[in-house]
């Protein structure tokens, strides 16, 4: 039986704005399953990338159990949480957050360097990252001198080079070109479905959707039912 990795009951953000209260999120139910290949989709404002954030331990519900392989993330100190983080999820972002006076390598290795792992032991992992996403031979390469579609790439090396739990990726084809963007999601798929990577992928684009197992909808915050 696939374990559970993420399991969220009656959850809910509101955001205080002034005088006024906005609900982002409201009531979502949602359970995943390890090797699941999860896409949240919805139109700008519905949540997406709130839920994103909660679940990758960014953000906090303001109520509602959220437990991500079986731990109450939301009840975390804030130390426990950044430790957490660090040994559960990798995060790739739109705009790639690469380091531009840091290599590849050295963009790749910086999550290694909160783990006791020797030099030795960083370089096998970083350059296993790099070959996996095809950029072994880019490692001396600062971002400048690559395309959108490579930094991407670097990006999602970055993000699995400490074999996290979780992979969480928020429009991640956002910003690139239809042949980057295929490139970057043919990775996602191959690292759900040859290395049973859990993931969880914020878009709009249908096109991307369509490299999920499981797709789901949020509209004005909520979580609307499968198959609607």
């Amino acid at each position: 039986m696939a374990e559970t990795v993420v399991q969220i009951q009656g959850l809910s953000k509101i955001f205080q704005r002034d005088s006024f209260s906005v609900a982002a999120l409201e009531d979502i139910d949602l359970t995943l399953e390890s090797g699941e290949f999860l896409c949240l989709m919805g139109p700008s404002g519905s949540g997406k990338t709130t839920l994103l954030n909660i679940i990758a331990g960014i953000d906090r519900p303001t109520k509602g159990q959220l437990r991500v392989l079986g731990e109450d993330v939301a009840q975390m100190s804030e130390d426990r949480l950044a430790t957490w983080r660090n040994v559960h999820v990798g995060f790739v972002f739109q705009t790639f957050n690469l380091i531009p006076v840091l290599t590849a390598y050295e963009n790749v290795e910086l999550p290694l360097l909160l783990t006791k792992l020797s030099s030795g032991a960083r370089q096998e992992h970083v350059l296993a990252a790099l070959k996996l996403v095809g950029l072994e031979d880019r490692i001396h390469h600062y971002p400048r001198q690559l395309s959108g579609g490579q930094e991407q790439r670097v990006a999602i090396a970055r993000a699995i080079v400490t074999d996290p739990t979780l992979l969480m990726a928020d429009e991640p084809t956002g910003d690139l070109d239809a042949h980057s963007a295929e490139e970057v999601l043919d990775i996602l798929t191959r690292l759900n479905r040859d290395f049973k990577k859990t993931i969880i992928m914020v878009t709009h684009d249908p096109r991307a959707a369509r490299h999920a197992t499981v797709t789901r909808q949020l509209e004005k915050g909520q979580l609307l039912p499968l198959g609607a």
